[in-house]
Parts: C-alpha cells; sequence; structure tokens
C-alpha cells in the first residue's frame, strides 16, 4: 500500500523474517551447510581447516572435469580456467593456515604438478591453464617451445672469416668503384661550384 507518498512493502519485512527463522531453523537441524570463512585466518580449528581444503579440492576436481569441454565457448572457458586458478590460492591459504594450527604441511607432502610427460613443472606457482584452455588463442603460443638459439661463437671462430676483403682493401681491385667515385666527384665539384 500507500502511506505519505512512500511504497511500504509489508510483505517483504514480513518474509525477511520468516525467512530468517526457517534459516536458522534449518541450520540448527544441520540441513544448510556451515559456510566456510572468507578469510583462512579466521579458522581456529584444525579439523574444520582441513575440512575446508578437502572442500576446495572437491571444488577444484569439478572444475577441471568441466573444463575439459571445449565446446563450452571461449568466455566460458577462460572464466572457469580463472576459478581455478582463485580455488587453488585459495587451496594454499587453507594449507598455510593448517600448517600454523599444527597440522601437516600439505605444501611440502602434497602431490607435484607435472607436465604431459611426467616431469615436474618448473616454477609451477604462477598462473595455470587446464584442459581446454590450453587451447585457446594467445595460450597456445605459450606452450609452444622456443627455437633452441644457435651455440655462441668463440672468439677465434668469428676472427677466422676476418681478411683484407673484411676492412675494404681490396675494393678497387675489381674496376668497377674507381669510375663511381670519379663520377660523384665531378657531380659534387659541379655542385660545389655553383655556390
Amino acid at each position: 500500500y500507500k502511506r505519505n507518498g512512500e511504497l511500504e512493502n509489508v510483505f517483504s519485512v514480513k518474509e525477511g523474517t520468516a525467512l530468517a527463522r526457517f534459516r536458522q531453523a534449518q541450520l540448527e537441524e544441520g540441513r544448510i551447510k556451515e559456510r566456510r570463512p572468507f578469510l583462512a585466518s579466521e579458522c581456529n580449528e584444525l579439523p574444520k581447516a582441513e575440512k575446508w581444503r578437502r572442500q576446495i579440492i572437491s571444488e577444484i576436481s569439478k572444475k577441471v572435469a568441466q573444463i575439459q569441454n571445449a565446446g563450452l565457448g571461449e568466455f566460458k572457458i577462460r572464466d572457469l580456467n580463472d576459478e581455478i586458478n582463485k580455488l587453488l590460492r585459495e587451496k594454499g591459504h587453507w594449507e598455510v593456515r593448517i600448517k600454523e594450527l599444527g597440522g601437516p604441511d600439505y605444501r611440502r607432502v602434497g602431490p607435484k604438478m607435472l607436465d604431459h610427460e611426467g616431469k615436474e613443472v618448473p616454477g609451477n606457482r604462477g598462473y595455470k591453464y587446464f584442459g581446454a584452455a590450453k587451447d585457446l588463442p594467445g595460450v597456445r603460443e605459450l606452450f609452444e617451445k622456443e627455437p633452441v638459439a644457435p651455440p655462441r661463437k668463440t672468439r677465434a671462430e668469428l676472427m677466422k672469416d676476418i681478411d683484407a676483403d673484411y676492412y675494404g682493401y681490396r675494393d678497387e681491385d675489381d674496376g668497377a668503384l674507381v669510375p663511381l667515385e670519379q663520377e660523384y666527384e665531378k657531380q659534387g665539384g659541379a655542385s660545389s661550384a655553383k655556390r
């Protein structure tokens, strides 16, 4: 209804309180799961911290399974890859917190990041690409091997090719340079005489 020019919504107030009571009742019954703290430092119990880490790992595995589908489209794949990397960072925060609370050091004993050949990936602390994200434009170029640079030549190998021709001592021997220089000198002399 309207009162004094303002629109009053009576139902939203009643629904809000009813919803709040309903949510509280479900929390007490255990139907609604407890929410993961935004910051790992807010958790002070080791079992709960490990529970949140396991929950993050399950979320990561679900998203990695989803990102394998190349038919999702470029934007959805990029979003999924961003979400996975965010979850990996969050998992790292929880692992640090678990160690602070006296739990195991998962960073040391956890699985290593391996490449397609089974070798450990060097410098695997940064942004990672999963599944179909590796085939996106701009990402493919990151994974291509750079061509091997040719080996550097020693000083002796560089000096081997330096002779009189390198310094231009025999340029006049072929007879082509002298007439060109004479022609240029005539043109230069004519232009300087006009001044």
